[in-house]
């Protein structure tokens, strides 16, 4: 059966990374940047086996191209070393993420002969 969740790269598009972003890596950035975006917090803390740090919520709206959505900024240390990301939330994935997960459709009416 296929993962339902999207792609990271439908719901983060990252302006600067000093460090390269592996899916994994993305998805943490990610899952701590919208729980801040939904609360409305300034700054969470990331731990997992490759990653510690922050992620900070910038509380502005930035565009590149015909990408928008909330700016974040993330100080992170892997085993490569420490880094800096900042990154968005596309709209597209907060809509995904907001719309919930897709519903299955309901199965047909019996049709009755009388």
């Amino acid at each position: 059966m296929a993962d339902p969740s999207p792609p990271y790269w439908v719901l983060i598009s990252v302006l600067f990374s000093s460090q390269p972003l592996s899916p994994s890596l993305a998805m943490t950035l990610h899952q701590a940047a919208y729980d801040l975006y939904r609360r409305g917090d300034a700054a969470q803390s990331v731990a997992g086996d490759l990653l510690t740090g922050t992620v900070r919520n910038l509380r502005k709206d930035v565009q590149m191209g015909a990408i928008a959505g909330p700016a974040f900024e993330a100080e992170i240390e892997t085993e490569r070393g420490s880094g800096v990301v900042r990154f968005l939330l596309t709209r597209q994935g907060l809509e995904m993420l907001e719309a919930g997960p897709a519903q299955p459709p309901a199965p047909p009416r019996p049709k009755y002969l009388n």
